[in-house]
C-alpha cells in the first residue's frame, strides 16, 4: 500500500514486528471475501524429479567428513509438488525450501539426516510429524492445514512457525526433546486458549490472530521474554504469574479489555517494560496512559510512545497520594474497630451487674 509506514532504522524489534502485523492484517482485511468458497481440484500427482532438483541446488560444501563437496541446499517452489521421494537421493542438504506446493506427506525428509533448515509453508499438510531430525534448527510449516503440534521431535530445534494452520489445542511440544526452542509461532490459528504450554526455555512466543479468552499455564514460561497475544477475545487479565520473571513485551492490542484497573494484575511480572493495549476499549479512558503508569511504574512503553519525566512525576505523585489515603482508611478501620469493641465489652459488663 502506499501509505505504509517505513521502518524507522531507530525502531526497536517490538516495533518492526509490529509494524509487520499490522501490513500483514491490512493485507488479510482486503483479501476478505476474495474466494471465500473455493473447491478443492482434483490433485494430480507432481513428483520430484532430477531435472527440478538440478535447477534447484545451490551451496556447494564439503560434506560431513571433509573428503568430499556437495551442493547442501535446496530450493524447489511452485512446482505444484506432490511427491519428493527423490529427495532421499541427496543425504547432504542442510538447507530445503518445498513451499508453495501441494504436498501432504514430508516422511522422505526423515532420509535428510544433516538437515539444518526446513521450510514447507503453503502446502496441503495436515501434520507436522516428520521422523527425528537430530541437527535440524529451524523449521517453518506455516499456512497449511495442521491441526496439533504432535510429531515434532527435533532435540536441536529452536523456531518453529506454525502459523496460519488449524490448531485448536496447544499440546505435544515435549520440553524435555524440545529442550532448545526458544521461538514459537502460533498466529493465525484457531486457539481458544493457552492451556497446554510447556516449554521452560521458550523466549518468544506468537498467539495473535487466534480466539483466545482465557490464559492458562503461563506460569511455566519462565524465560519467555516476549509474548505477542494481539487480535483475540481477551477480556481480563487473570493467568499472568510471578514465575514470568523474564517478560518484558507484552502485546494484547486488538482484545476486550474493558478496565484500565485490569493492568493491576500485571503487577506481579517484574521485568515488564513495554505494553501494547491499543483497539481495547481501555485504551479510550480519558486517564489511560496515566493510570497505566500509576499501577505499573516500572513500565518505560505504551503502545508505541515511551513515558515522559513529567508523566513519571505526576504517576508517582497520585500513587503516593493513593497509598497516604490507604493508610489513612486502614487506620479509620482499626478506629471503628477499637470502638465497636469497646462497646460490646460495655454492653457485657452491664449485662454482668
Amino acid at each position: 500500500m502506499s501509505d505504509e509506514e517505513p521502518d524507522d532504522e531507530n525502531d526497536t524489534e517490538e516495533e518492526v514486528e509490529e509494524k509487520k502485523e499490522e501490513r500483514e492484517v491490512e493485507v488479510e482485511v482486503e483479501g476478505e471475501g476474495e474466494g471465500d468458497v473455493e473447491e478443492e481440484e482434483p490433485q494430480v500427482s507432481t513428483s520430484l524429479n532430477e531435472e527440478m532438483v538440478k535447477e534447484g541446488l545451490s551451496l556447494l560444501c564439503k560434506t560431513g567428513n571433509g573428503l568430499a563437496h556437495a551442493f547442501v541446499k535446496l530450493e524447489v517452489r511452485e512446482k505444484e509438488l506432490t511427491d519428493v521421494t527423490f529427495i532421499h537421493n541427496f543425504i547432504h542438504l542442510r538447507y530445503v525450501d518445498l513451499s508453495d506446493n501441494l504436498l501432504r506427506d514430508l516422511s522422505p525428509l526423515a532420509f535428510l539426516r544433516h538437515l539444518l533448515w526446513l521450510k514447507v509453508d503453503n502446502n496441503r499438510l495436515i501434520s507436522a510429524s516428520i521422523e527425528e531430525l537430530p541437527y535440524l534448527q529451524i523449521a517453518s510449516f506455516a499456512n497449511n492445514h495442521i491441526k496439533d503440534c504432535d510429531g515434532i521431535c527435533h532435540p536441536r530445534l529452536v523456531s518453529l512457525n506454525l502459523r496460519g494452520n488449524a490448531i485448536e489445542v496447544l499440546s505435544g511440544l515435549n520440553p524435555n526433546i524440545l529442550s532448545n526452542l526458544h521461538t514459537v509461532e502460533l498466529r493465525g490459528n484457531s486457539l481458544k486458549s493457552t492451556a497446554g504450554i510447556y516449554l521452560p526455555k521458550l523466549k518468544n512466543l506468537y498467539l495473535g490472530q487466534n480466539a483466545i479468552s482465557h490464559l492458562e499455564d503461563l506460569e511455566n514460561l519462565e524465560q519467555l521474554t516476549t509474548l505477542h497475544l494481539r487480535d483475540n477475545l481477551i477480556e481480563v487479565l487473570e493467568g499472568f504469574s510471578s514465575n514470568m520473571k523474564s517478560l518484558q513485551y507484552l502485546n494484547l492490542r486488538g482484545n476486550a479489555v474493558a478496565q484500565v484497573q485490569e493492568l493491576e494484575k500485571l503487577q506481579v511480572l517484574p521485568m515488564l517494560r513495554a505494553l501494547v493495549l491499543l483497539e481495547n476499549p481501555c485504551s479510550d479512558e480519558a486517564e489511560y496512559r496515566l493510570e497505566a503508569l500509576v499501577l505499573l511504574p516500572h513500565l518505560e512503553r505504551l503502545d508505541k510512545d515511551f513515558f515522559e519525566e513529567e508523566e513519571r512525576n505526576e504517576a508517582a505523585e497520585i500513587r503516593q497520594r493513593r497509598k497516604e489515603e490507604e493508610l489513612e482508611l486502614q487506620k479509620e478501620r482499626e478506629r471503628e474497630k477499637e470502638l465497636e469493641e469497646a462497646e460490646d465489652t460495655t454492653q457485657e459488663d452491664l449485662t454482668t451487674e
